[in-house]
């Protein structure tokens, strides 16, 4: 047993990093092939209902290796045979005088061979079986059955993993469609949240929402960063007729260029290296409902290709897959509005944008709709009070003026961190609206920001070496106000005082810009 502690310690290592078996076995199998010189490693499931055995993770060596059917139907007694298997004795070797024989033809793989296996239990008696294959005869020895009987511990362990996540997959959907069911028989297709200024600031932006809804249409919504586009594309799937499917959010500035095909159509096994199982991508996980691509304009070219071919005819194949797949997916897309100037510089395509923006949404920043402040500021000031376990506060009048006159470039998710500040400061008993926009976001000066000097970081901007605007690129003006606020946080991205709270805006999306923009944020933290 000691000559396998190393490799039973990697195999424990793949199973406590994966849930799902069909994970986990395709990494362990390269561990074994040397160990146990088989063609063929399976575990097969179970399942009493259906009295049949389930191969749900299988990999082989060869091409030209046997295979598991996908199931195998069992009679009566064969299941109780199984069943019983695992009382006294765990593993099973074909080429043993006493194996049970029936039980051998039971579990061994088309083609024949000689078999070695393990039986996965639990207190109720057999569930998963463990085998391996060679198609030569007594491959397997009294050395390979002793690994097999160590391996079973972690092999349960994982099975069991599987099991649950079915099980817990199972019950939600249950659950879901008793939502779905009781709304109905309250006569509502869906909860629809409601949106502050929909009455007012956003009315006019509420009616085209409603205009659109219930097409099929793709909706572009243009709007500067924190001003709400994800909300109002929630509103839209909600309103529509795919409300009771998904509706999943991609930030296509967050992710890598070279996995953007992967994560938006999915990939083969092996199609890659680190490509270890099939995967989903996320058009296929939208199937149904709506697909919100929020930063659009960041997609790479090859991108915009594949995506003009899915919204052209719903068509896609997977990374190193050949078989073309179809999906009913509606894409609502949302990008800053500059985005007509990517397209007018050829960086983004022009037969893509008029694919995104047949029904073009522009979402007004919270300066342009200041009724809307008040009652945002009180929902926020609401909900910050529920996460920090605060008595629910409300704006004070003496404190709705400061609200009022700031600029808010950051919109309303700089409101809501300027919110969240206030209920802390306040230690819960009232907002400190004061000393919260006391901390503006938006610095200029190169020397490190910390709580007690932010003011004079912006003033260090308004007195540094003016430039010519007039000749520089706008990529260049951001690179460089980046650069900046990296040197001030000394290259700190996320949290407290990091640059993405500094320039109001999704980490993600700052880490995406850096890197189209070219720059290294890691040679930053060097200069504190």
């Amino acid at each position: 047993m000691e000559r396998f502690s190393s490799l039973l310690l990697k195999i424990w290592r793949q199973v406590s990093c994966h849930v799902k078996i069909e994970e986990s076995v395709p990494l362990i199998a390269p561990l074994l092939w040397g160990q146990l010189a088989a063609q063929l490693i399976g575990v097969l499931r179970v399942d009493v209902g259906q009295r049949r055995l389930e191969a749900i993770a299988v990999e082989k060596r060869r091409a030209e290796s046997s295979e598991f059917p996908r199931y195998r139907q069992m009679q009566e007694k064969e299941l109780e045979d199984l069943l019983a298997w695992g009382r006294t004795e765990t593993v099973l070797r074909g080429s043993s005088p006493t194996a049970d024989r029936r039980l051998l033809d039971l579990i061994r793989p088309t083609g024949g061979g000689d078999v070695l296996a393990g039986a996965l239990t639990d207190k109720a008696g057999v569930y998963g079986v463990f085998v391996a294959a060679a198609v030569p005869p007594d491959v397997f020895n009294a050395e390979h059955e002793i690994l097999v009987q160590a391996l079973l511990e972690p092999l349960t362990v994982a099975l069991q993993n599987d099991r649950r996540v079915t099980e817990i997959s199972a019950l939600r959907d249950a659950a879901e469609a008793d939502r779905l069911s009781l709304l109905r028989r309250l006569g509502r297709d869906a909860i629809v949240d409601a949106i502050v200024g929909a009455e007012s600031g956003l009315k006019t932006v509420m009616e085209r929402v409603d205009l659109v809804a219930p097409s099929d249409l793709p909706v572009l919504i243009l709007g500067e960063t924190g001003s709400g586009k994800e909300v109002i594309a929630r509103a839209i799937h909600q309103r529509s007729p795919r409300h009771g499917g998904p509706f999943l959010r991609v930030n296509c500035g967050a992710i890598p260029s070279e996995l953007i095909d992967s994560e938006l159509f999915g990939h083969e096994k092996g199609s890659f290296t680190g490509a270890t199982a099939l995967r989903k991508g996320w058009f296929e996980r939208a199937d149904g409902g709506s697909l919100f691509l929020d930063e659009v304009g960041e997609l790479s070219q090859a991108a915009q290709v594949r995506l003009l071919r899915v919204l052209q005819d719903g068509t896609f194949e997977r990374v190193g897959g050949q078989r073309t797949s179809t999906v009913d997916v509606r894409v609502i897309a949302a990008t800053h509005p500059d985005l007509q100037v990517k397209v007018a510089d050829g960086r983004f395509r022009q037969d893509l944008w008029y694919r995104i923006a047949v029904f073009p949404i522009e979402l007004p920043p919270l300066r342009a709709r200041r009724e809307d402040i008040l009652a945002l500021a009180n929902h926020f000031a609401q909900r910050s009070a529920r996460r920090f376990g605060f008595v629910a506060l409300t704006v004070s009048p003496e404190d709705l003026p400061p609200l009022l006159e700031y600029s808010w470039p950051g919109n309303a998710r700089e409101l809501a961190a300027v919110i969240d500040r206030a209920v802390i400061l306040g230690q819960g008993k009232r907002l400190e609206i004061a000393k919260a926009l006391g901390m503006p976001l938006r610095p200029g000066g190169v020397q490190p920001v910390t709580s007690d000097n932010r003011a004079d970081v912006t003033r260090a901007s308004d007195e540094s070496k003016p430039r010519s605007l007039a000749s520089q690129r706008l990529d260049d003006v951001m690179r460089e106000h980046i650069e900046r606020v990296l040197a001030a946080t000394h290259g700190k991205i996320e949290g407290p005082l990091g640059a993405a709270e500094v320039l109001a805006v999704n980490p993600h999306t700052l880490r995406a810009r850096m890197r189209k923009l070219g720059i290294d944020w890691e040679r930053f933290r060097t200069a504190s």
